[in-house]
């Protein structure tokens, strides 16, 4: 019964997929409150699992989130039923269509939709942490997570207490100051962040950030396209006064490692983490695309990278468009309203916690290649819809 559903699912949206919001609460900092989620609804999971500060939008991935994680936590649901509100698990559809949704080059290699985006929400800066590369990802069952960056006006309007990033840290520091803060992380506030380098957040424009580079997020709405992991360790043990617990420290190590201060500080891409250049290769402005239909413009936003990419699209009041790409995308619309394929869409305004938008929809490769017909039936503001992308599609910009 639940093959024929998504087949007849995937057959009335032709080839697009509704899906429905993915909330996902963090144990640390505070939510920023700016990701349209009523301010009733920021604990809904329990005052014990932390506040909503996170929206996970096409993800087959489960959270790393602590022992009271729920089994889809982070995963995604396509809307079934637009009168009753059933829902179907959206790696569910993805192992039942395949390539049929995927596209047959992401299937064959992956065997799933491999990446997914969020919307991340803190009112602090984040810690000072890196993400596991895929060949130390791997010694725990996990991947690597590589992840780009980008600051959507729509969702800031402000800014949090610290909107600047801390990348790496600056060419003069010595492997034996960072690795004397990983070994004294229990002991006091190592302020690991005074050997670092931060740069003040830029809306409209992003970064990539490569598997093993520490860093610490600024405290800005940030829309971020990821490899399918959550993998973090964190090696700043004070933020803002808040303490961060020594398991964060060391959750992604193997035991076999656990607590091994050399393992942890090889985590680290100490080549990458150091470069002067740091800016120069990493930060991203966006690439805008000659104008292919009046009344819409399309800019590449993530890219230049090998795992994955996101294009920003605009539609202007009373345009009808029809957008191509090269691949399947999952799409999220943040500001304005009108039509995406079958749907009707809208960036929401304000939504309870268990409540379905129309801001989120999965372009299935084929339907992406054909095109999706866009109306924006508005008459004062724009469309504006956020794409992420795998590593298969071919028009990404290579370089920056």
């Amino acid at each position: 019964m639940i093959k024929e559903k998504i087949r007849e699912t995937f057959q009335n949206g032709k080839g697009v997929l509704h899906l429905t919001p993915t909330w996902v609460p963090r144990g640390f900092n505070e939510p920023g409150r700016r990701i349209r989620l009523h301010p009733d609804d920021y604990f809904a999971f329990g005052m014990d699992r932390g506040g909503i500060s996170e929206r996970w939008l096409g993800s087959v991935t489960v959270a790393l989130n602590g022992p009271k994680t729920g089994p889809t936590e982070g995963m995604s649901f396509v809307l079934a039923d637009e009168s009753g509100h059933e829902k179907i698990l959206f790696a569910d559809v993805v192992e039942e269509l395949g390539a049929e949704v995927i596209g047959k080059g992401l299937f064959d290699r992956y065997g799933t939709w491999p990446t997914f985006a969020k919307l991340y929400d803190y009112d602090k800066p984040l810690f000072h942490h890196l993400h596991l590369t895929e060949e130390k990802a791997n010694k725990i069952g996990r991947h690597g997570k590589p992840e780009a960056y980008y600051f959507p006006v729509q969702y800031n309007a402000y800014l949090g207490r610290f909107p600047l990033t801390y990348f790496g840290f600056d060419p003069s520091v010595t492997k034996e100051e960072v690795i004397n803060c990983i070994r004294n992380y229990d002991k006091f506030d190592t302020r690991i962040t005074e050997l670092s380098r931060a740069y003040r957040v830029k809306l409209g424009t992003g970064w990539y950030t490569p598997a093993g580079v520490i860093h610490a997020p600024a405290s800005v709405v940030t829309y971020e396209p990821q490899w399918n992991s959550d993998v973090n360790t964190i090696m700043e043990n004070v933020t803002m006064g808040e303490i961060n617990p020594h398991n964060l420290l060391t959750d992604c190590q193997p035991e076999s490692e656990k607590d091994n201060i050399e393992s942890l500080f090889a985590q680290i891409d100490w080549e990458e983490s150091t470069r002067p250049d740091y800016k120069q290769k990493y930060f991203r402005p966006p690439k805008s695309l000659p104008e292919k239909q009046k009344g819409m413009s399309e800019k590449w936003v993530a890219y230049a990278n090998e795992w994955i990419a996101a294009k920003e699209v605009t539609i202007q009041p009373g345009a009808l468009v029809t957008l191509h790409d090269q691949a399947c995308y999952c799409a999220l619309v943040v500001q304005g309203h009108g039509r995406f394929g079958a749907f009707e869409c809208e960036a929401p305004g304000l939504l309870r916690y268990d409540q379905i938008s129309g801001d989120e929809f999965f372009v299935s490769e084929d339907a992406a290649k054909k095109g999706i017909e866009i109306k924006n039936t508005g008459s004062y503001e724009p469309l504006v819809i956020l794409q992420n992308f795998a590593n298969n599609n071919p028009e990404v910009p290579a370089v920056v």
